[in-house]
């Protein structure tokens, strides 16, 4: 009998410690998760994607600035546990004149998901029209009232899947966006993203470049598309904190690709090179149990670099997000 309770202590007592290092761990964790509450949020920003093309004209080296005339968009999303619907379309008119800058079409398609450490972003998105920017100090044949010159034949292609590992278990996006979960507390982490990318431009068949500034003698200021396929490896920083309800957090990346890149004019040709990379996002907001605002900035790069010609493409996004939590 004193050995049954011996045992039964024993078992009691490990059972005690084990339910109070189970409640250590739970109260210790950094994240806050709201995934058995339903959320409904709003959503209001903008995409851009200006980009540059450097080439020799009449002797020097001149940057062609190519700009798209964007309009706002509106988002309406819907969370609960695993299940998150967002359905997005502009609003509003186009944020510059349309006169001046002509219009530009522009189509997104994401898709996004965690895996343990791992966090994976598909990408695909277009644009059309464009115009380039201050075009009359640079043709002096040029004698239109308006400074831009509208391209609306010009489109722009993007294709990105991206992985990022972040070495801290706990750095969660989940929690980084603060829909369905937000910090308790700062964590910090290095990462690695890798990236895979199909890109370019294209003039339907016409030079890129605008006529009137062609070098005869120079098959790629003659291109009708410029187009590459890269991949790569990106190491960065991470960090998140929250201070009384107010959530901050980023990281930043440096690294490069390996690119395989073409032109396409009189005469198709392809490359393979290095090209460099970086990766920027940026978000900061307010959360408490029941609703939550956040500002998201994100930003993208990628470039193709001939012997005397270069496309540049620096996108970025800017959000404001809102919404509420419902439910305990």
């Amino acid at each position: 009998m004193r050995l049954f309770w011996g045992w039964k202590i024993k078992l009691s007592s490990s059972l005690l410690l084990l339910s109070l290092f189970g409640r250590a761990q739970e109260s210790t964790t950094p994240i806050e998760d709201f995934k058995n509450q339903k959320v409904l949020y709003l959503d209001v920003g903008y995409r851009s994607a200006p980009f540059n093309i450097d080439c020799p004209v009449g002797g020097e080296t001149v940057t062609l600035k190519y700009k798209n005339n964007f309009r706002t968009l509106l988002g309406i999303g819907f969370a609960y546990k695993w299940f998150h619907l967002r359905i997005g379309f502009p609003v509003l008119n186009y944020v510059k004149s349309v006169e001046k800058w002509g219009e530009s079409n522009q189509f997104n398609l994401g898709l996004n998901f965690t895996i343990k450490k791992f966090f994976f972003d598909f990408d695909f998105s277009t644009v059309q029209g464009y115009a380039i920017q201050n075009y009359v100090s640079i043709d002096s044949t040029y004698i239109e009232s308006i400074d831009q010159l509208r391209v609306p034949g010009i489109g722009t292609t993007n294709f990105s899947l991206n992985s990022w590992y972040f070495h801290d278990h706990d750095f969660k996006m989940s929690a980084l966006r603060g829909i369905q979960a937000h910090y308790k507390k700062p964590v910090h982490t290095w990462y690695i993203k890798a990236t895979m990318n199909v890109f370019g431009v294209d003039n339907n068949g016409s030079s890129i470049v605008p006529y009137a500034i062609l070098d005869p003698d120079n098959d790629k200021t003659q291109a009708s598309t410029l187009s590459a396929f890269d991949f790569g490896l990106i190491p960065g920083y991470a960090y998140v904190n929250r201070v009384k309800n107010w959530q901050f957090s980023g990281w930043l990346g440096l690294g490069a690709v390996v690119q395989s890149k073409f032109y396409f004019s009189d005469q198709n040709r392809g490359f393979l090179g290095l090209a460099p990379r970086y990766d920027i996002r940026l978000l900061g907001g307010y959360s408490n149990k029941k609703f939550f605002t956040f500002v998201v900035l994100e930003f993208d790069n990628k470039s193709i670099r001939f012997s005397d010609l270069k496309y540049n493409l620096n996108s970025h996004s800017i959000k404001i997000i809102g919404g509420i939590r419902f439910g305990k």
